[in-house]
C-alpha cells in the first residue's frame, strides 16, 4: 500500500538514506506537478515549484506526524508554496506597476482547451492571491469549505467569506471580457 510505503521511506529519510526519498519524490512528483499547475501556465515555473514543495518538504519531513496520510501532508505544503508563489507574484505586479486590463484583449470564443486555459489562468491572474487560492482549491480542484479550510489553515467561515468575496471579482473580471 502506497501510505505503508510513504511511512517507511520517510522513517528510511530521517534516518539518512537518501534513496528513500528519492521514491517518494518519484511516487508523488506527478500529483504535485498537476496541483502546481493550477498556480502557473508556465512550464518552467511549475516546475520550479514542484521542486520547492519536495525542498520545503525534506527540511520538515521530521514534523511529519503520521496522523494522516503523507500526500495529505505534502498536499498541504504544495498549498502554502502555490500561494507563497502568488502572493510574490502579486507583489511584482504592483512593484512594476503593471497594470493589465481585460478589456483590451478579446476573450477567448474558442473551443480550443489551450485558448481556454490561457483565458482562465488570465483571468485567474487578477485576483488577488488569498482569491486565487480559494478559487482554485473549491473550484478547480472541487475541494469542499472544510477541505480548503484544512489545506489553508483558515477557519471555514474564513474560506466561506473569502469564496464569496473571489467569486464576486471573478464575476466583474468575467464581465468586463465580454
Amino acid at each position: 500500500m502506497e501510505h505503508e510505503a510513504d511511512y517507511a521511506d520517510v522513517a528510511a529519510t530521517l534516518a539518512g538514506d537518501a534513496e528513500a526519498y528519492r521514491r517518494i519524490v518519484q511516487r508523488h512528483q506527478q500529483a504535485i506537478g498537476r496541483r502546481m499547475r493550477r498556480f502557473t501556465a508556465n512550464a518552467g515555473m511549475v516546475e520550479e515549484l514542484v521542486q520547492d514543495v519536495f525542498v520545503e518538504a525534506y527540511f520538515s519531513l521530521a514534523k511529519f506526524s503520521a496522523k494522516a496520510p503523507f500526500e495529505h501532508w505534502l498536499n498541504r505544503i504544495a498549498t502554502f508554496v502555490g500561494f507563497g508563489f502568488l502572493k510574490k507574484q502579486h507583489k511584482q505586479k504592483k512593484r512594476q506597476n503593471m497594470e493589465i486590463v481585460l478589456e483590451n484583449e478579446p476573450a477567448a470564443e474558442s473551443s480550443d482547451a489551450k485558448d481556454a486555459a490561457e483565458t482562465l489562468h488570465h483571468v485567474l491572474d487578477q485576483l488577488p492571491p488569498r482569491d486565487r487560492l480559494v478559487v482554485t482549491l473549491m473550484y478547480l480542484e472541487d475541494h469542499s469549505v472544510a477541505e480548503t479550510a484544512k489545506l489553508t489553515g483558515w477557519s471555514q467561515a474564513m474560506v466561506k467569506v473569502q469564496a464569496f468575496r473571489a467569486r464576486a471579482k471573478l464575476r466583474k473580471l468575467m464581465e468586463a471580457a465580454k
